[in-house]
């Protein structure tokens, strides 16, 4: 593969093919798009590239396989893995499909939407509110998170306890191969056996096997009631305990459990000003429930909670727990578990991880790596925060006081992550619960994954893309790694 600059010769026909609005070389414009945004990864690009239409991508890809142009498909911008940052070498195009932001289709009865990759996850959420249903899966970052990127990465959120990843929400899709061709695979079929379920290859593909331009989409009916707990707890093997007789009590209606240890809680309540702890003694560890309905009302399931709560606090599952009252309450428990990055971010410098274990070894793993980690680097400072109903947290070590932003990172940081991926190995879990391998994991994942997998996953990517165009540097090691 090239990393020279494109000709002229390839930027005036882009140029051409996309016009004034879908093709930019102006260094200033590309700024904004050359940095991840945890500020962790930059680069530099020959142009951005934002085609209106399937056959204008399908065109740009022709045109990029014929010069041998890489290209670095751009969602939201949003990731938490490089995997969107073009490198160095400024021989890429960011390819945006921003400006493809149409909902094609939108189908009540049938549970179902057609969206294309530039819908905002947040406009896909309102367009469902304002038709009595709604898109179950929700993130921090919904109003950046594009479509196509939350299929590229098969992006998680607070609801997978219920509802799966995005990998469950997609029943169709729609993609440009690298030599320009169009998989339309949009139509929805309950049954199909004609051959692999090809579509499965192109999520969680990061946009190196092809550029998804459009999806189906499940949707579900609106939630009718919503009951929000906040619970206090003393340990984290207390959460696992609350979290199982809460599935069995309130059965389909719970659809998230997070847990927030107290340091996380403390780091947001010194960020937001006017943000309050739910509960007023401070404990070890805090779970965030929340249970949701599509028939009764709230009344009646915060009823049901309350009940639940009660039992489980007649039987020393929990030290203390509230129930919201109503939305703006829940909304504010919500805040507190969204706002913890970014509080945590401002602590100094982290090494974010995003791992998962099996369910039922989540507690022993935390209580196990976070001392091992803290004793093997003095200083430094591991929390967990997240998702425990699916076997997902992101374990946080926060340097010492004074550490370097950058300089720590590039030495202690990196020595810290492949402790940490070490230990999630030996733990029988995934060094990439949901925001994908990108640039950042890449290396990691060769060292660690199994052989047979990264040779097949090294097969497809030379089948689907030979040139090696399509976000190269991200995801797929090289054999060499």
């Amino acid at each position: 593969m090239s990393t020279l600059s494109p000709s002229s010769a390839f930027l005036d026909e882009a140029s051409t093919l996309l016009g004034p609005k879908g093709l930019t070389t102006d260094p200033d414009a590309l700024i904004p798009w050359l940095t991840d945004w945890r500020g962790r990864y930059s680069g530099r690009a020959a142009a951005l590239a934002s085609p209106a239409s399937t056959s204008e991508v399908s065109a740009l890809l022709k045109l990029c396989a014929k010069h041998r142009v890489p290209i670095v498909p751009q969602g939201g911008n949003s990731g938490m893995a490089g995997g969107a940052t073009p490198d160095e070498s400024g021989g890429a195009i960011i390819l945006s499909l921003r400006r493809m932001d149409a909902i094609r289709a939108f189908d009540p009865d049938a549970g179902q939407c057609v969206c294309e990759a530039g819908v905002i996850l947040q406009t896909l959420h309102e367009a469902a509110e304002a038709s009595d249903m709604r898109f179950p899966l929700t993130l921090g970052g919904k109003g950046s998170a594009t479509i196509g990127g939350l299929v590229s990465t098969n992006a998680g959120g607070t609801q997978v306890l219920r509802h799966g990843t995005m990998r469950a929400q997609v029943l169709g899709i729609e993609a440009v191969l690298a030599d320009g061709s169009i998989f339309d695979s949009l139509t929805v079929l309950k049954k199909d056996n004609r051959g692999f379920d090809l579509k499965q290859l192109l999520i969680g593909s990061e946009g190196t096997l092809g550029i998804v331009t459009a999806v189906t989409l499940r949707l579900l009916p609106a939630a009718r009631a919503r009951a929000t707990a906040w619970v206090g707890l003393p340990t984290i093997s207390g959460a696992r305990t609350l979290l199982r007789h809460v599935d069995r009590s309130m059965g389909d209606a719970l659809e998230g459990f997070e847990v927030i240890p107290a340091h996380c809680l403390d780091s947001v309540l010194n960020q937001l000003p006017d943000a309050r702890s739910p509960l007023a003694d401070r404990h070890g560890w805090n779970a965030l429930i929340e249970c949701v309905g599509t028939g009764g009302d709230s009344a009646d399931l915060r009823e049901k909670l309350q009940e639940v709560l009660g039992q489980a606090m007649e039987g020393d599952l929990l030290e203390d727990a509230v129930i919201a009252l109503n939305e703006t309450q829940s909304e504010a428990f919500w805040t507190l578990r969204d706002s913890i990055s970014a509080a945590e971010r401002a602590l100094g410098p982290a090494m974010q991880h995003d791992i998962s274990v099996p369910v039922e070894k989540m507690p022993e793993f935390i209580d196990a790596a976070i001392p091992e980690i803290e004793a093997a680097f003095p200083g430094a400072t591991g929390v967990a925060f997240g998702h425990l109903g699916d076997g997902n947290v992101h374990l946080h070590i926060l340097a010492a006081k004074g550490a370097t932003p950058g300089e720590w990172e590039d030495g202690e940081g990196k020595q810290i992550s492949a402790r940490v991926y070490d230990l999630v190995t030996d733990w029988g879990g995934s060094i990439s619960a949901e925001h994908g391998i990108g640039q950042m994991k890449v290396d990691e994942l060769a060292r660690l994954a199994d052989p047979v997998s990264l040779a097949m996953m090294r097969s497809v990517k030379d089948a689907l893309d030979p040139q090696g165009l399509l976000n190269p540097g991200k995801l797929v090691p090289p054999v060499h790694a």
